[in-house]
């Protein structure tokens, strides 16, 4: 009996694991078809669409995955959408062009990068207001992105070659740091040390220190450098790359390039999932969110989104 009970209770509890594998929930922002598709991570699909009149762009979710929050460039504007009901509950406006969105550690602040501004837009998410708008020296602002200790927000200007260095306490820009031309996507190490930047017309990938707030190295990387993603437990930086579609994994122990894996056409922001499992790219040219499955170090089938995906996210 007490090994029947036992025996029952592992096949129970490897139910359990069974079921909550690729438990997870995707978005991707299709600027080209104005939606949002949520994607199933236990099938690999589809299993909605969240219309969005405009073009949605930057994508982010709140820790607890009850809220995402989704640029929209035609009316400038911030989009509040529940999770549960797949719905847009808010809209806050931001001014013209917004692009990529950065989140805090504990989802209190949003940054906006806010291109016709110049400027990086600091966004309460409790009250639903701006709090600071901040410009920056670079010209068109892409991205914005917190350090982990919630410090500093780092801006990449889209017409120009630095990263932009904003200090979230006092509102104000305290350094420009010269990088490759055109910066997009930024990624921070999750001890804060490293920031990556990806570099698009300089075909490469920028590395700062964050203390010093200087240039320790230049990682060759591939055609049209874009999206920056860093796994969780820090070992490893991807880097898009729009002109080869592939995306190229950077070992941060080596500062180098350790592998690459081919995904679809023009990939550019990304995501990782289930706890560093699923490599998740926005192939805008494909339509689709190509999927690399990171333990097993390999592309999957991707998932068919909507029209020229901007942006993805998983929880």
């Amino acid at each position: 009996m007490t090994i029947r009970k036992t025996t029952l209770a592992l096949f129970v509890a490897q139910l359990a694991l069974i079921g909550s594998a690729n438990a997870f929930e995707a978005y991707a922002s299709n600027e080209g078809s104005s939606s949002i598709s949520v994607i199933d991570g236990k099938t690999m699909s589809v299993a909605g669409t969240i219309a969005v009149e405009g073009k949605p762009r930057g994508i982010v979710i709140s820790n607890d995955g009850k809220t995402v929050y989704v640029s929209e460039q035609t009316k400038g504007r911030l989009l509040v959408i529940d999770t549960a009901k797949h719905k847009i509950t808010k809209e806050i406006p931001l001014g013209e062009s917004p692009e990529g969105l950065g989140i805090n550690k504990d989802g209190s602040l949003i940054a906006a990068a806010v291109e016709r501004l110049n400027s990086v837009l600091v966004v309460n998410t409790h009250t639903g207001k701006v709090v600071a708008t901040i410009k920056t020296e670079g010209e068109n602002p892409e991205h914005a992105e917190f350090s982990p200790d919630g410090k500093w927000i780092y801006a990449s200007a889209e017409e120009d070659h630095r990263v932009d260095i904003l200090d979230v306490k006092t509102g104000k820009e305290v350094k420009s740091v010269e990088v490759g031309k055109r910066p997009r996507g930024i990624g921070f190490t999750p001890d804060g040390k490293l920031a990556f930047i990806g570099c698009e017309m300089d075909n490469s990938v920028y590395v700062i220190d964050v203390a010093s707030m200087e240039v320790v190295k230049r990682i060759p990387a591939g055609l049209r450098a874009n999206g920056i993603v860093v796994s969780p437990d820090g070992k490893y930086v991807y880097v898009s790359n729009g002109g080869d579609a592939n995306v190229m994994q950077i070992d941060v122990a080596k500062l180098a390039v350790v592998n690459t894996f081919p995904v679809g056409k023009r990939p550019w922001n990304m995501s990782i999932a289930d706890n560093g499992k699923y490599l998740l790219v926005a192939s805008g040219r494909s339509d689709e969110v190509s999927v690399v499955d990171l333990e097993k170090g390999k592309a999957l089938p991707p998932v068919p989104v909507g029209q020229r995906p901007w942006g993805v996210v998983a929880h």
